[in-house]
């Protein structure tokens, strides 16, 4: 079915999508001037970090709400606070991700894994048999959309006229992804429907060991999932790996489908932000596509 137009906003939406807007902005000021306290939060204990970060919640996440009687003094705090799982999710990840974006230690990446593994009751990890990439902390930027089948156009990619109103705009790349379409044996299903709708872009190139073996890592490497966190508000989406990229000169380490940085809430005016990005475990493909409610 084909969706034309655009939809028209009301003023709730308007003021909705800036005041989103407003609070990422918020978010990554708060990280760029106040990386050395939060650094030092992480290095301390994580009572420390339970009372220092539960004041800071409400401004690293729009999405999180405390209310008065969950905010305790350091000698009323107990071992475990009440506090809402998201809130808890990024008081934990504060203690073990470092606010400079860069290569993770091993020590780094086992520590987030657990975290990520606790909280989503999946079994994520750096590194799946043998296979890893060059890096599982990094830049995603925006990522057009793909065909998914052969005659696949911006008229026919969308469901709804609500999706296509939202993610329209984005435009369709002109190559295919770095598997081909979004088919299975022939046949376009709903689960190619939604490898295209959560797909990423990693740097397969680059993964220690690729240039030795392409074929292997390759098949490896198509439609992998991964599950993907934005560290400073704890939205967490599993996405698959549907095309290779981006470049290394582009200082991105990673790109996302349009719905994919929607939900991330990577839709400020940079397009752009950091991402933990780990393998899931799950051969017998138990795990739907698309975002995670802790």
């Amino acid at each position: 079915m084909q969706w034309f137009g655009k939809k028209t906003k009301t003023h709730y939406e308007k003021l909705s999508e800036k005041w989103v807007k407003r609070h990422v902005a918020i978010q990554e000021n708060l990280w760029k001037k106040h990386g050395k306290v939060l650094q030092e939060i992480r290095d301390k204990t994580k009572q420390y970090a339970i009372s220092s970060l539960a004041g800071m919640l409400l401004l690293l996440s729009p999405a999180t709400q405390i209310k008065g009687a969950d905010i305790k003094t350091v000698k009323e705090a107990p071992v475990v606070p009440d506090l809402p799982k998201q809130s808890q999710f990024l008081i934990d990840l504060a203690t073990v991700v470092p606010q400079q974006v860069r290569e993770l230690s091993p020590q780094e990446e086992g520590q987030i894994a657990q975290v990520l593994s606790q909280y989503t009751g999946m079994k994520v990890s750096a590194e799946l048999g043998g296979i890893r990439l060059n890096r599982t902390y990094g830049f995603i930027g925006k990522e057009q959309h793909l065909a998914r089948y052969p005659g696949d156009t911006m008229a026919t990619h969308f469901d709804n006229p609500d999706d296509a109103a939202t993610f329209a705009e984005a435009g369709m790349a002109p190559g295919l992804g770095g598997w081909g379409y979004f088919t299975t044996n022939g046949q376009f299903t709903q689960e190619d429907a939604l490898r295209e709708k959560y797909y990423i872009a990693v740097q397969t190139f680059l993964a220690p060991g690729y240039a030795d073996n392409v074929r292997k890592y390759s098949e490896f490497f198509r439609w992998r999932k991964m599950l993907v966190v934005n560290p400073q508000n704890g939205k967490a989406l599993v996405a698959d790996i549907g095309d290779a990229g981006p470049a290394v000169w582009t200082g991105k380490q990673l790109g996302g489908s349009p719905e994919v940085m929607n939900y991330l809430q990577r839709v400020d005016g940079a397009q752009r932000g950091p991402v933990l990005y780990f393998f899931i475990d799950d051969p017998q493909n138990n795990i739907p596509l698309g975002p995670v409610q802790l």
